[in-house]
């Protein structure tokens, strides 16, 4: 099984950034390729976001107190 993941080295080991599907003390081997500054922003973000495959209204950001808290909008009261 050959998988890529993102993980980040604290100085003396490296941490997943996600969630990796092994076994405590499976060995693995490990090529590391440094990611630059400006692909890890912004994109990391959007990758993480597009992986969860979220459902839902069009008009979360316009009501998201009525979702989140089954209020209305300021604007209705």
């Amino acid at each position: 099984m050959a998988e890529t993941i993102e993980a980040l080295f604290d100085g003396r080991v490296f941490r997943p950034v996600q969630p990796v599907e092994l076994e405590p003390n499976t060995r693995v081997q490990i090529t590391v390729r440094a990611i630059a500054p400006a692909e890890k922003g912004a994109g990391a973000f959007l990758r993480t976001a597009r992986s969860l495959n979220l459902q839902g209204p069009h008009d979360w950001s316009e009501n998201l107190d009525h979702y989140l808290y089954n209020r209305a909008d300021e604007h209705e009261r």
